[in-house]
């Protein structure tokens, strides 16, 4: 069996855990930034969130050897 691309957009995107979960960033910190809270900013936008368990599969086909 040949073997399989890893999707770089997804690579870029995501990162696996220690227990096997994936881990992504939180949305809505690019830009329009001077409209939202420094504490928005700071606590809840910057920390890292876990992709949905529903959404987990359709990543890890993305990247086949996470």
């Amino acid at each position: 069996m040949p073997k399989l691309k890893t999707k770089r957009a997804a690579a870029k995107r995501f990162r696996p855990t220690a227990t096997g979960k994936i881990r992504r960033r939180k949305a809505y910190k690019n830009h329009l930034l001077q409209c939202k809270s420094a504490e928005r900013k700071r606590r809840r936008l910057s920390n890292l969130s876990l992709v949905d368990e529903r959404d987990a599969p359709n990543v890890r086909l993305m990247m086949p050897y996470m």
